[in-house]
């Protein structure tokens, strides 16, 4: 378990038919549950965090599960949209200092600037909304536009969290997010069809002689290998650029993001090996591999 510092007697009011809140529950235990469960990678990131900073960067990362589960596991649209209108009157309420729903009530524990970070959460859920208007990306600009909103602005709030320099976090921070999707884009192909999306361009899948039909019925070939190769290359080579990007004086500041990128270095390598089998699986890694890397990755000096 993550070990909080913080008190644990907050209590969230209870579940209305309209709105997504849960049953009255500890905030601190919702938030792990939804963000971090043991043998999760997130849960070996967060960890790599100070103790003091752990429960804002686990509310933050429970906040942004909440609004992919809200757009990517509803299949109707319209009751997607309407779950995200109630989160956009929660968000305004936690600005407000009035929060109803534990992962809100955490946010409003913890996060010291909530005037100043509203915006960026605005744009975190507006970003989440993008998966409500399309489910295919025309060519990469297209896909950089919902990946810097999702991606770059998630990436902003982990590190502004724990930066010595919260200021200047967003001439870097952002990067290291948009680079993290993409290769979470590689690692859930099959899961993202399943659920009517695909998140490789549709030029560079003609380019390579791909197509929709091959992947969402898990069709393997000589031209997806090439395919999933260039993808996979590409985010590889993001996240390292990214890292490399990280100021020294930051880089002990932002354990859990460099720990976040250093497993999804490892689950890509693992994905190479293993063929770039990806449509009919979810390959991952085991926990005790993921202790290991996420630790590692950490403490390295540079």
């Amino acid at each position: 378990m993550l070990q909080f510092s913080a008190c644990r007697a907050a209590r969230c009011a209870p579940s209305a038919s309209d709105s997504p809140r849960p049953n009255p529950v500890n905030f601190d235990d919702y938030c792990q549950q939804k963000a971090a469960p043991p043998g999760s990678s997130a849960y070996y990131a967060l960890r790599q965090a100070s103790v003091a900073r752990q429960p804002l960067l686990t509310a933050l990362f429970a906040l942004r599960r909440e609004f992919e589960e809200t757009v990517k596991e509803t299949s109707d649209p319209t009751i997607g949209r309407t779950k995200l209108a109630w989160w956009q009157k929660e968000m305004a309420s936690l600005a407000a200092g009035e929060p109803s729903h534990p992962v809100s009530k955490a946010l409003a524990a913890y996060l010291g600037d909530i005037e100043g970070s509203y915006p960026s959460l605005q744009a975190l859920l507006a970003g989440y909304e993008m998966d409500l208007d399309q489910a295919r990306y025309l060519d990469y600009p297209n896909l950089q536009r919902y990946m810097t909103n999702v991606g770059g602005t998630f990436a902003t709030l982990v590190a502004r969290a724990t930066a010595r320099d919260p200021a200047r976090v967003s001439n870097w921070a952002p990067a290291l997010g948009q680079a993290l999707m993409l290769a979470l884009f590689v690692e859930a192909l099959g899961d993202d069809a399943r659920h009517g999306r695909i998140y490789i361009p549709i030029d560079e899948m003609q380019r390579f002689n791909v197509t929709a039909a091959d992947v969402i019925n898990r069709r393997y070939s000589d031209a997806f290998t090439e395919l999933m190769r260039f993808q996979t290359t590409r985010a590889r080579d993001a996240i390292h650029a990214a890292l490399a990007a990280i100021p020294p004086d930051e880089r002990p500041t932002q354990r859990t993001l460099r720990a976040q990128a250093a497993l999804s270095l490892a689950v890509l390598d693992e994905i190479e090996r293993e063929g770039y089998q990806v449509l009919h699986q979810r390959i991952a890694l085991t926990p005790v591999r993921k202790l290991w890397i996420a630790w590692r990755a950490a403490r390295k000096s540079s």
